[in-house]
């Protein structure tokens, strides 16, 4: 018994020590990690959603109404403008095209008849012309009378009369044949037709309907379409806030001034991926959007691998271009009732500072207002810390701390 009372004892007198070297530890400087405020040359951005559209986008439209009996093309094909893409059935068309042909043939035969009646009309007036010629001088020598000459002259009218009516017919003839020609070329133009082609050079889109579906001019939804992809187009809208942002801080006089200042802009893919070709913001629409409350960009991208189509979605990333700016570690800020604070070490103890902030950017921390280049900060563990807290500096490599936060949540 007194042995195990001993033990107690000794144990309760060494946990007591414990104790006392603990409170004794606990009131000695808390080592902390510190670094440098710096200043850099930062790049930041701003993402908005993207939608993807080819740079024309034509439908595909049947110009004549006809059952579809082929379908030459495959969806994703790369075709070339007037490349065809789908035919008709033409049959009817087609002898429709054969009784037009037919047409120009007969309508050739009445000219041919009427070029005839010309020739023998014009035959009876000369005849008839001859015939007053011979008779006048005998007139006027009073060798015959002058009724043979009358009736000679009243046949030379006919004659001219007859001439004129064989001309007019010709005309009207030759008019058949253009309007024959007319007729024959609309129902061939109907033939041409029957064969769908494309209107420009790119992708064929999805094909909304195949072999034995009836087509025509009126449909509400086009065959497919035909997108040229070497060139794409990527629409993004800003908010009001963000527009009137983006025109304050923009150089330039006018918006289009503006914009052509702007720097290149990337695309970042639905797979996370940046596109590896940039692109410059081309336009803007003139006005905010009623109805959303937004103004649209539009972003030219080269296309030259074909690695985008018409309909892909993603995020254009403006960059902002920060010069010569404080930097701390995202680490050595928290945040409290809205206020932004740092821990910055002077004579060895660890001061609570309101810093004002310009924005965040790859783990970092853009100062503008509360501390100065060179003085030192708390870089890491600023949760357990209170202001005026006695601590023991341990300087660490500033890309290090940044490049070891790690984000709380990934997309």
């Amino acid at each position: 018994m007194k042995n195990k009372l001993l033990i107690i004892g000794i144990t309760a007198l060494s946990l007591a020590a414990c104790k006392k070297k603990e409170e004794k530890k606990q009131d000695g400087p808390k080592t902390v990690a510190t670094v440098k405020v710096e200043t850099r040359n930062v790049t930041g951005y701003t993402e908005f959603p993207a939608s993807i559209e080819g740079r024309v986008n034509n439908d595909v439209r049947a110009k004549i109404q006809g059952y579809i009996t082929q379908v030459l093309v495959d969806e994703g094909q790369y075709v070339s403008k007037g490349q065809p893409l789908f035919r008709l059935e033409t049959n009817v068309l087609s002898e429709s095209a054969s009784a037009a042909r037919a047409g120009i043939g007969a309508a050739r035969s009445s000219v041919s008849a009427a070029e005839a009646n010309v020739k023998a009309a014009q035959a009876a007036v000369n005849a008839a012309q001859v015939e007053v010629n011979k008779l006048r001088p005998l007139v006027e020598k009073n060798i015959i009378s002058n009724v043979q000459l009358q009736t000679a002259e009243a046949n030379l009218s006919r004659a001219q009369a007859q001439m004129s009516q064989a001309i007019a017919a010709r005309q009207q003839a030759t008019a058949g044949v253009s309007q024959a020609q007319a007729n024959y070329q609309g129902v061939q133009a109907n033939v041409n037709y029957s064969v769908i082609r494309a209107p420009i050079s790119g992708v064929v889109g999805k094909i909304n309907l195949r072999t034995g579906s009836l087509v025509g001019p009126g449909d509400p939804a086009p065959i497919t379409t035909v997108s040229d992809t070497g060139e794409l187009y990527a629409y993004f809208s800003m908010n009001e806030k963000e527009y009137l942002d983006f025109l304050k801080n923009s150089y330039g006089a006018t918006v289009p001034e503006k914009l052509r200042n702007m720097p290149m802009v990337e695309l970042v893919m639905a797979n996370g991926d940046v596109y590896p070709e940039k692109g410059r913001i081309q336009a803007v629409t003139g006005q905010i959007d009623p109805s959303t409350g937004t103004i649209q960009f539009r972003v030219s991208l080269p296309n030259p691998q074909k690695l985008l189509s018409n309909g892909n979605t993603g995020k254009i990333r403006v960059p902002k271009m920060y010069d010569s700016t404080l930097v701390i570690p995202e680490s050595a800020t928290y945040e409290q009732q809205g206020l932004v604070y740092a821990f910055k070490v002077e004579k060895d103890t660890a001061k609570n500072t309101v810093i004002q902030i310009v924005d965040r950017v790859n783990n970092m921390v853009l100062v503008k207002d509360g501390l100065k280049k060179g003085e030192t900060v708390v870089a890491q563990g600023v949760g357990t810390l209170k202001d005026k807290t006695a601590v023991k500096a341990e300087p660490k490599n500033f890309d290090e701390i940044v490049g070891a936060i790690k984000p709380i949540f990934e997309e």
